[in-house]
């Protein structure tokens, strides 16, 4: 059951067109629902409600907001709306597609398709629990495709900012698609909203736990490198970086899964995975090369370019 101060909307409840089915998960900055449009149509339907700023409860529609909390609410809506229009200029395979985007209820929705499958989350589990490893052939085809969807956000200013295997949904054919841009930002460009701290520890960079850390590509990168080391092992999440940086050792990559992995695959996640920013790749290309065997030795890609 969800919290007494955090109500979804009931069931039957008509936003624009759409009519709400459930409520199928929900994370500190938004719920989401599936529902069905005019033509009976499913689509994925999110609404902001960020916990830490709005409350509802009982029978109203509308979220409860505090005056001092009202003008931090209102920007971090104006920018869920703003990165709705980016995310729906976006025509990519890779990336969830987005049919429409409203303001209702003292608050604002994102309409998504509704897509056929599992999180790369549950199909690691899946695998795990039949006691079979995730084939190599299988990760690079999945992630070379993923990392042209999250080229074409980069393109558009945007930062994902929670990459992780929850948040892969692979569809029955094993295409993968990007989802949940709740923590995204205008990192890219001029325009720069900060609504808090909105990560997964262990996927997240060290730069997005620092008060002024340096947001970028990089960050992404990073995460890419964790849910890779995360489908390796099991479906674990990787030691957080707030810990490695006070001298915890994560085990490379390389050293762990020597004899079960190509060396390529194996460098390429912990390259990801350094904790300085330029340590890291800069471009999400130069990584598409690597798993694609375009490249087959790690290179300095200089700075990002997308």
């Amino acid at each position: 059951m969800p919290p007494p101060d955090c109500q979804p909307l009931p069931p039957g409840t008509v936003v624009d067109t759409y009519r709400i089915e459930k409520l199928i998960s929900r994370g500190g900055y938004s719920l989401v629902y599936l529902a069905r449009g005019t033509d009976e149509t499913p689509v994925v339907i999110k609404e902001y409600l960020p916990a830490a700023l709005a409350t509802r409860s009982g029978a109203s529609l509308e979220p409860v907001v505090s005056a001092e909390c009202q003008g931090k609410f209102n920007t971090g809506m104006r920018s869920f709306l703003e990165e709705a229009k980016l995310l729906a200029r976006i025509r990519h395979p890779n990336v969830v597609s987005v049919l429409n985007f409203t303001k209702a209820n003292a608050t604002a929705y994102l309409v998504m398709k509704h897509e056929e499958g599992c999180s790369l989350h549950e199909h690691i589990y899946r695998k795990f629990r039949a006691g079979e490893a995730l084939r190599e052939e299988f990760l690079r085809s999945v992630f070379v495709r993923l990392l042209g969807g999250l080229r074409e956000v980069h393109k558009q200013k945007l930062l994902h900012l929670d990459l992780k295997p929850a948040n892969i949904f692979l569809r029955r054919d094993g295409n993968p698609v990007l989802l949940d841009f709740g923590a995204a930002r205008w990192g890219l460009g001029e325009a720069k909203v900060n609504l808090g701290n909105i990560y997964t520890l262990g996927f997240a960079a060290p730069e997005q736990q620092q008060v002024d850390g340096e947001l970028g590509p990089w960050t992404d990168i990073y995460a890419i490198g964790a849910t890779l080391y995360s489908c390796l092992s099991g479906g674990a999440t990787p030691m957080p970086a707030d810990r490695r940086l006070k001298g915890e050792i994560l085990e490379p990559a390389e050293k762990r899964w020597a004899r079960q992995y190509s060396p390529q695959l194996l460098e390429v996640i912990d390259w990801c995975l350094r904790l300085p920013i330029m340590a890291r790749p800069q471009s999400i290309h130069t990584l598409q090369k690597m798993l694609s065997g375009e490249l087959l030795d790690i290179v300095d890609p200089g700075w990002f370019t997308p």
